[in-house]
């Protein structure tokens, strides 16, 4: 048998694939796998995190000290993750689920994440007062003084009033309304061209609250027709977390 031959014999004897081919393609295959399931863990992780967006569930009370106040506020009612520290602070700002009052949790997390719902929120923002009225307080030393003359009906009680062209409120509106025994009710919006353009901000208003607190409070005008609720529940929701 020539050399040649038996060359040519070994190489028709040899493996297809060599065994250190196997063992590169193995680690390859084990390296693609580890690769993969960080990354199904890393993006877990991330979209979990995203979908918080700086939202917690936690319940854990936090105390806020503003001026004169102590404030003890569930940790996911506060809006923003700097603020959720036990500590004197300047402001607070909040985020409430309408009409239950409740702060972020697994249960209303899609009324929180859906823009299309801006009816389902009230946001607050408390600091200390820094005016010795109210809202409800400026309507007849600052406000009416301001007002069109032009009055309409609104809903459930309320008046509409626009402002002069010269008033600095461009297309604001104000709503008021009489309240026996109290001082009359005020709030101001910017009125949506259409309800789908409704936003969860279109009408603010601020109240005083506690020793020295101002809240200003701003909801959907959709929610206008319970304006009067809507009043007594921050009122009340935070008289209840207010600490003597």
């Amino acid at each position: 048998m020539t050399a040649n031959s038996a060359s040519a014999g070994h190489d028709d004897h040899a493996p297809l694939i060599s065994s250190r081919f196997v063992y590169l393609l193995t680690a390859a295959v084990v390296g693609l796998a580890a690769l993969t399931a960080t990354i199904s863990v890393a993006g877990r992780w991330y979209g979990e995190n995203l979908a918080l967006a700086g939202h917690t569930t936690s319940a854990e009370p936090t105390d806020i000290f503003i001026g004169q106040d102590h404030l003890r506020l569930a940790s996911n009612v506060i809006r923003f993750e700097q603020q959720r520290v036990t500590g004197r602070a300047e402001r607070v700002d909040l985020y409430l689920t309408w009409p239950g009052r409740q702060g972020y949790t697994d249960e209303t997390r899609a009324l929180f994440n859906d823009v299309n719902q801006p009816q389902s929120l009230l946001f607050l923002d408390i600091s200390q007062s820094t005016m010795s009225r109210d809202m409800s307080g400026r309507i007849e030393p600052i406000y009416q003084h301001l007002f069109s003359g032009t009055i309409l009906p609104g809903p459930a009680g309320l008046v509409r009033h626009e402002m002069k062209q010269n008033s600095g409120y461009g297309q604001e509106v104000f709503f008021t309304a009489n309240r026996d025994g109290d001082t009359p009710y005020a709030v101001r919006c910017m009125m949506p061209a259409a309800p789908g353009l409704s936003t969860s901000a279109d009408c603010q208003r601020d109240i005083h609250i506690g020793r020295d607190l101002v809240v200003l409070y701003r909801f959907s005008s959709q929610l206008l027709p319970q304006w009067q609720a809507i009043d007594t529940a921050v009122v009340t929701f935070l008289n209840n977390r207010l600490i003597p």
